[in-house]
């Protein structure tokens, strides 16, 4: 066993995050598809715009986990997890994630009309329960694995990875707002001084994102 262990908060924010974001987004449009709450042609913009995002920062995350993880834990645990189920549900999640952008273009279309928020309101719902369900195996499974045998000079590079090519300016601001104050503490100690003035600008910028997406 190691001595010193990768420090996993970054991608169990991440996890947080995502679980969140989209539990908020069925909700809003849930309210919209039911008809109490009504919502203009700029709001059902900023909704299926941030419906995207989302879709893209899922996509990402996965695809990091599939090119990036996967092999690294293969190398260093000699296939002590299988991970065929976890990168089969990827593979299965994907073209949900398509239907969902396809539903998010129509609600954008249609001015937020109900129809199309139940139909979006209803996908995004589904997506909530698989990866609910997903992200439970994987950190019950693989985390304990990743914590035993990969070394922490490999996970900060596959760390580094992931902030390299996803895009900072939505995943940063959602993952520093997923954590509570004390991991926020350990955040600040792995961040440098720049990257968290930057973050500090993109979280001013994203929250006036949000309030076009889920104010009343």
């Amino acid at each position: 066993m190691q001595t010193q262990q990768p420090e996993l908060l970054g991608i169990t924010l991440a996890h947080r995050a995502m679980l969140t974001d989209v539990g908020r987004l069925v909700a809003a449009v849930a309210e919209i598809g039911d008809g109490r709450e009504p919502c203009s042609a700029r709001r059902a913009d900023a909704i299926a715009r941030y419906t995207e995002l989302m879709c893209e920062s899922i996509h990402h995350h996965h695809t990091m986990e599939d090119d990036v993880l996967w092999p690294v834990i293969d190398a260093s645990a000699g296939g002590i997890v299988d991970l065929t189920e976890l990168t089969d549900d990827h593979a299965a999640l994907d073209p949900r994630l398509d239907i969902i952008r396809h539903r998010a273009t129509a609600f954008r279309v249609a001015g937020g009309d109900r129809r199309t928020a139940m139909s979006l309101a209803a996908e995004l719902a589904d997506l909530h329960n698989l990866l609910s369900e997903h992200i439970a195996e994987e950190e019950r499974d693989v985390f304990p694995v990743i914590r035993q045998y990969v070394s922490v000079n490999d996970w900060q590079t596959i760390e580094k990875t992931a902030q390299r090519t996803g895009r900072l300016s939505f995943d940063g601001p959602r993952t520093v707002a997923a954590s509570t104050e004390e991991e926020r503490a350990v955040l600040a100690k792995e961040v440098n001084p720049i990257l968290r003035l930057l973050l500090t600008v993109l979280a001013w910028r994203h929250r006036r994102f949000e309030d076009e997406v889920f104010s009343r």
